[in-house]
């Protein structure tokens, strides 16, 4: 039998009860895309729990989010709700979230926003409050903006990080460099960990394995069995594949490893790193 998977980072959107400000600028995106709907293909897949990964709503919309995420039962036990670490109401929405117990770790959206948001003073300083909650704190940058994650991260050696999507690579244009260097660097901090995930997205429609390949093997290679996990990124990943088709891919990228080391990435690690 096929290695069972935790999906680490499924998006759900429900338009009806949180705003999206964001979704009006991607248009393939802009619907529902509910627990329903993934529920049968992830099961396809071999996926059998999934940890919720914030959709970057609305301020209003945070807390809600998670409350509703949460909620949801099943094969949803785990949740990384969105903050705002550049906040000085930063440590009260801290405490709000801490009194839910699947709430495993946050996310500030990064790759969008200004480079100079993350390198103020406070976003560490807040930051470094995650550590006391044991809570994680999910890294999301563009492969350019991989300098200033390292940065985040030797500010805050006791918060443990996740690095999503693979830093964010080229993958359409096959840019390997600097993005090979800049993750090889980050993967020498002890408190960094890394996402397969998210590639099929920055990829061309008519990706195949081999254009994935290089890039999340280098990542693999650089931070060691031990600290890299995976995420769908659904329904992002529905841009140029189905859930299917980036499971099947993974699978195929890892197929020589030892079925020790497929079940860290694919849920061994997830159940250590974000605690569930």
């Amino acid at each position: 039998m096929p290695i069972e998977i935790i999906d680490t980072h499924l998006h759900l959107v429900y338009r009806d009860r949180l705003s999206y400000p964001w979704l009006e600028n991607a248009p393939p995106l802009n619907r529902d895309f509910t627990l329903e709907t993934y529920l049968p293909q992830a099961e396809a897949a071999g996926i059998v729990q999934a940890i919720h990964m914030e959709v970057d709503v609305a301020e209003a919309d945070q807390l809600r989010e998670t409350e509703f995420v949460t909620a949801l039962g099943g094969k949803v036990i785990a949740a990384i709700s969105s903050c705002r670490p550049e906040s000085a109401t930063f440590p009260a929405q801290l405490e709000r979230l801490v009194v839910n117990p699947k709430v495993k770790g946050l996310r500030r959206i990064l790759h969008e926003s200004p480079d100079e948001l993350s390198q103020a003073p406070i976003f560490t300083e807040n930051l470094k409050l995650l550590s006391a909650h044991r809570l994680s704190f999910d890294i999301c940058v563009q492969a350019r903006q991989l300098p200033l994650a390292l940065r985040i991260a030797r500010a805050c050696p006791d918060v443990q990080f996740i690095l999503d999507h693979c830093g964010v690579p080229k993958v359409k244009d096959r840019e390997l460099d600097p993005w090979r260097s800049h993750i090889k660097t980050l993967a020498a901090e002890p408190n960094v960990a890394a996402k397969i995930s998210g590639v099929v997205a920055y990829a061309d429609a008519g990706w195949t394995v081999d254009d994935l390949r290089p890039f999340v093997e280098h990542v693999i290679a650089s931070f060691g069995w031990d600290r890299v996990v995976w995420g769908s990124d659904w329904p992002v990943c529905t841009l140029t594949a189905d859930l299917g088709r980036w499971v099947t891919a993974t699978r195929a990228i890892i197929a020589s490893e030892s079925q020790d080391n497929q079940a860290k990435l694919l849920n061994a690690n997830a159940r250590r790193i974000y605690r569930l």
